[in-house]
């Protein structure tokens, strides 16, 4: 019955460890390997404009939305001497700078980081808060195109099933390297890609077609210099599907955010002359922890929240050390229940592989033979003294904490700099790994002692190799729910009574005999 009770025990502690830990891969975006890293493009767009003189400045911008496929990993204004208000209107952001008095070459900057996000799958239709169409306004073109694009509309609607392919269609004739007269006559007085825009969305409302414009920005690494692009929207089967104006191509491009919507201008500054805005982009490498912790908290995350993300980062440091000693203390159940290798105590393996975590393995083993030998040695003086228990635990602490100084002078003044690291061993563990080694010495001769300290060493490496194991400290601190796992096969290894694999070892020859 307990044997039961444990397993349904370990049971749901796995479940809910597994339910913590895809949430945060899948609706978080954490990654499960230290090394994984997020694509993070920074943008930023510079504003220039000189100020009138004794006259107040209102300069607002268009910013975006969070764009379909990407993550807003950090946003901020550089203001300056300017009140700064962001605020919705419509389809848009908008940053609104005002000073009162202000003069000369005025520069303002937005900065905009975005990571790519796996979970966050890209639409190819932009969803309108509206079910039902919106509302189109017919043109009013010059009479000398009326009929021009009485014409062309006719032409298309006979070759087009619907309203995208209706715009499609239009697109496809619009830009084609050998117009006709009627393509012509309208195209004659275009004189930039926004005036073509504007026309399209004219002729597709005579159409009785809704559609507008929107302008993209187009993530391309190193670029100075960059500008927005006008893009074409049309409004089919309750959405705004997007549609490239030269070829009449559905969607938006991989690398493209849409920055504006609409046919209101992007900058528009108010007590000031000559305005421009320049984008410049730049991609790069980040780490996908730092990438997602941050995208948790945009989303308001609670469960982020009360992560170990949220510690001091002092604290954090501590806590990324701590969480690996569970690990530990499993590896020495696991050597102890299952293999059968004996260790002085219980946790001195675990706290002598912490300390190897600062003097480096292979110095930590020379450092901690050395005390401990030199150590006995002075025990079995002490024993020679008839001391009582309390007073010869004291005084080998004492006589350790000598030695511990002792080494670290002398390999200090040998140029052994790693000798210094000596005092980060655990003084408490080492008198009393060496008073326990010394009564099984006594006990059970210099073998047993010697097979259980070379055990506890064994133990001790182990458990720095395992605790030092970059991956194993990543699950612990990014998931440390983790750890109930851990804690789960720990219990069934409480319940486990069969051989050790020593013991098979041990009894080898009876084996062979019996089979």
């Amino acid at each position: 019955m307990r044997n039961l009770h444990v397993k349904i025990l370990a049971l749901l502690l796995v479940i809910s460890a597994g339910s913590l830990c895809w949430y945060k891969v899948t609706r978080l975006g954490l990654p499960l390997l230290p090394t994984e890293q997020a694509e993070v493009w920074i943008v930023e767009a510079k504003i220039a404009f000189k100020a009138r003189h004794d006259t107040p400045v209102k300069v607002q911008f268009s910013i975006p939305r969070p764009p379909d496929g990407y993550t807003v990993v950090d946003e901020n204004f550089v203001s300056g001497a300017y009140g700064l208000t962001t605020n919705e209107e419509g389809l848009n952001r908008l940053a609104q700078w005002a000073v009162r008095k202000i003069k000369g070459h005025q520069v303002l900057y937005y900065r905009l980081q975005l990571a790519r996000d796996p979970s966050l799958i890209p639409s190819s239709s932009r969803e309108d808060s509206s079910v039902l169409a919106p509302e189109v306004h017919t043109p009013e073109f010059p009479e000398l195109m009326r009929s021009a694009v009485t014409a062309l509309l006719a032409e298309v609607r006979r070759k087009s099933a619907d309203s995208v392919s209706f715009a499609q269609e239009l697109l496809r004739r619009l830009n084609d390297p050998a117009p006709d007269e009627n393509i012509s006559l309208l195209k004659q007085d275009i004189q930039s890609l926004e005036q073509n825009d504007r026309r399209v969305v004219d002729l597709l409302a005579a159409a009785h077609i809704p559609a507008r414009t929107s302008k993209l920005l187009m993530l391309r690494d190193g670029v100075s210099h960059a500008s927005l692009t006008p893009w074409l929207e049309v409004f089919g089967e309750g959405a705004w599907l997007p549609l490239n104006p030269q070829n009449g191509d559905a969607g938006i491009p991989k690398d493209a955010v849409v920055w504006h919507v609409g046919e209101a201008p992007v900058l528009e500054v108010s007590g000031g002359k000559l305005p421009r805005v320049e984008y410049s982009i730049s991609r790069h490498t980040q780490d996908q922890t730092v990438v997602a912790e941050r995208r948790a908290r945009k989303m308001g995350s609670r469960l982020m929240e009360y992560s170990m993300f949220s510690l001091p980062v002092h604290t954090q440091n501590v806590y990324r050390v701590l969480l690996m000693v569970p690990v530990g203390a499993f590896l020495i159940v696991f050597l102890r229940n299952v293999i059968g290798i004996k260790s002085f105590g219980t946790f001195m393996p675990i706290l002598i592989a912490l300390a190897f975590r600062e003097t480096e393995l292979v110095w930590g083993i020379l450092l901690f033979s050395m005390l401990v030998a030199l150590g006995l040695v002075i025990r079995f003086y002490l024993e020679y003294l008839q001391l009582l228990l309390v007073p010869r635990l004291a005084a080998v602490l004492m006589i350790v904490i000598l030695l511990m100084a002792v080494v670290s002078m002398f390999s200090h003044k040998l140029g052994f700099d790693r000798g210094l690291s000596v005092a980060l061993f655990p003084m408490v563990i080492l008198a009393m790994t060496i008073e326990r080694m010394s009564l099984v010495w006594e006990e059970f001769g210099p073998g047993e002692a010697l097979r259980q300290g070379f055990g506890s060493m064994l133990v001790a490496t182990l458990g720095y190799l395992a605790m030092n194991n970059r991956l194993l400290g990543h699950l612990a601190f990014v998931f440390p729910e983790l750890l109930l796992v851990v804690l789960a096969v720990t219990l069934m290894l409480g319940r486990y009574t069969g051989y050790r694999l020593t013991e098979l070892w041990r009894f080898r020859g009876a084996i062979r005999g019996n089979s």
